[in-house]
């Protein structure tokens, strides 16, 4: 599956649309990585759980996201982007989305 953030993929055409589609995980914080991060932010520096933890939500969206395509038949998805949100008190949801399409 090929994924792009620009409307098309360079040196391929674009022969059908599929339409949106879309992954997502929610995710909550884990006890531990919130007791590290308070510490962190006394001295500073990147908080590792969370930046773990974010990788992690993405790489599953994705995964979704580009199930989703499959199903369509389509061989790439164009335009993807990604959003948080907050869903709850210490759960949050990644969204990825972009336009499933079949190029040759």
């Amino acid at each position: 599956m090929i994924l792009t953030n620009i409307e098309s993929v360079p040196g391929k055409t674009i022969i059908a649309h599929f339409g949106v589609v879309s992954g997502s995980t929610v995710r909550a914080k884990h006890v531990g990585r919130d007791i590290m991060a308070s510490l962190k932010n006394l001295v500073g520096g990147e908080l590792k759980g969370y930046t773990e933890l974010l990788q992690d939500s993405r790489e599953e969206a994705t995964k979704r996201m580009i199930a989703q395509a499959s199903q369509l038949g389509a061989n790439a998805v164009v335009n993807v982007r990604y959003a948080t949100s907050s869903v709850a008190q210490g759960a949050s949801e990644l969204f990825a989305y972009g336009t499933a399409v079949l190029v040759e």
